[in-house]
């Protein structure tokens, strides 16, 4: 393990994973705030102490609140596989400058995708940083299957 901690790939997979996971978790506040802001809740028990119209009022979506949903659905669809294939893929050892590549190529999707989704940016801005991101995903898992395929 101490060797692995010591591998510049594995440590640049440790870095760019931690942005990617620390950029998802931040769209959960990013709801609440939304929810707080537009007066939008899903759960009966957040506006208990609320009159019979109150709650009528807001127990309802918002857009807005629904784009950051979506947004934070997207990334567990996407960070998830990236955590696995990527640990996968640094285990592989590829070149540094290729690692690198993938994993600031990932992260830098998935910041834009963000940006795109939630300040609502013309397609295809949103659709070209998810196909790319998904690309290096599917490259990392190629070098994967290619490196240590055993049937």
């Amino acid at each position: 393990m101490a060797n692995l901690m010591e591998d510049e790939v594995f440590m640049a997979f440790t870095t760019y994973a931690a942005i990617v996971i620390l950029k998802m978790m931040l769209m959960a506040p990013l709801t609440a705030y939304y929810r707080i802001t537009r007066g939008s809740y899903a759960n009966e028990e957040d506006v208990s102490r609320k009159s019979a119209e109150e709650k009528k009022k807001l127990l309802k979506a918002h857009p807005d609140v629904e784009r950051a949903r979506r947004c934070h659905q997207n990334d567990l669809e996407n960070v998830i596989p990236f955590m696995l294939i990527g640990l996968l893929y640094a285990l592989t050892g590829p070149e540094l400058s290729a690692a690198l590549l993938h994993f600031r190529l990932f992260a830098g999707c998935r910041i834009f995708h963000t940006i795109s989704y939630i300040t609502v940016l013309p397609q295809p801005s949103r659709g070209l940083s998810w196909i790319l991101g998904m690309l290096v995903t599917f490259s990392m898992a190629y070098r994967v299957l290619s490196t240590v395929l055993l049937l």
